[in-house]
């Protein structure tokens, strides 16, 4: 995805306001909370292998833009996943229309752990993959396979999903787990006239939250995973989460750093928020919710594939994977 960084403006409803870089602010340093004792607990270990595997199936179906076949044959496989694991499946199919008057047609497709527990939490991703390489210097106007933009997030969690589903060890909570459509569909900077207006992207997650149900039972929290296969991927404290839900940055770069993974889940705060689907899960369905998403705050850069055609199954990494997978199965299974 083109993130942008933004400011964010409530009158009354949700403005996305941007621009094409991060505003110009100094780099800072978050404060590891070391004082709190970590005791151990007893769960699953996360399989990257079986991750990784996941994330080849998506990129095989090709680039998985809306209206294409490609994209309904991973929305059925998704779907599917999902149900084989016993978990209880939806999909909300709409149409949304894209910054140059295109109708999409989406699927943002959900799965519930243990729906009979209100006390939830949810974690999602986008499932989409970007229609052009607006990035790269050649085939510009052709979509990309996004392994790691598109594929890498749900293929966390699938084996999450997995994991809950299969191993006699559950968790305490129940768990919503969404992946959304039309993220990656945004105008391209380079089209753009005077501000940029975020809300281009982030179209499913903006249809999904504008209509939710009556009897939906909100989650307490949300944890997006973003761009989360990369080798070497660091992950700061993202502006925006810091401000929807400070407390559980803090819980999950602590549980991070704790595990090991302080290489992956670096201190560093990258300022000025990112234009992610954390947004509108936010501040649209009021669901406090974070982003777990590669960029490196002093190249102000999401990666040397971001949105070309070299982010294909090169770019994965297992152990990026095994970091991500395990901190957020640790997060999972310390909730009371």
């Amino acid at each position: 995805m083109f993130h942008r960084f933004l400011l964010l403006i409530v009158i009354p409803a949700l403005v996305f306001v941007s621009c094409e870089e991060e505003p110009k602010r100094s780099l800072k340093k978050g404060k590891p909370t070391n004082k709190v004792r970590f005791v151990p607990i007893e769960r699953p270990e996360f399989n990257a292998d079986n991750a990784y595997q996941y994330i080849k199936t998506q990129v095989d179906f090709g680039p998985r833009v809306p209206g294409t076949p490609s994209h309904k044959r991973c929305a059925e496989y998704l779907e599917k996943e999902l149900s084989q694991l016993g978990m209880e499946t939806q999909v909300q199919e709409a149409k949304v229309t894209s910054f140059d008057g295109v109708e999409l047609p989406i699927y943002n497709i959900t799965g519930r752990f243990n729906s009979e527990n209100p006390n939830r939490i949810m974690l999602f991703a986008h499932w989409d993959t970007r229609p052009f390489a607006d990035r790269d210097t050649k085939d510009k106007k052709k979509p990309i396979l996004g392994a790691n933009d598109g594929a890498s997030g749900v293929g966390v969690l699938l084996e999450i999903a997995r994991i809950i589903a299969q191993d006699s060890l559950k968790p305490s909570v129940g768990i919503d787990i969404v992946f959304f459509d039309a993220e990656d569909y945004g105008q391209p900077s380079g089209t753009m006239q005077g501000a940029e207006s975020s809300n281009t992207w982030c179209l499913g997650s903006q249809y999904w939250a504008n209509n939710l149900p009556e009897d939906f039972v909100r989650p307490k929290y949300g944890i997006l995973l973003d761009m989360v296969g990369s080798a070497n991927a660091t992950f700061p404290k993202e502006a925006g989460s810091i401000k929807y839900n400070s407390s559980l940055v803090s819980n999950v770069w602590f549980i991070a750093n704790k595990l090991g993974y302080g290489k992956y889940f670096i201190q560093d705060v990258a300022g000025g928020g990112i234009t992610d689907d954390h947004v509108p899960v936010s501040v649209l369905a009021n669901i406090p919710s974070i982003d777990i998403i590669h960029y490196d705050p002093r190249k102000r850069d999401f990666g040397h594939f971001h949105h070309r055609h070299s982010d294909n199954m090169d770019v994965i990494d297992k152990n990026t994977l095994h970091a991500v997978g395990e901190t957020v199965l640790e997060v999972i299974y310390r909730e009371k």
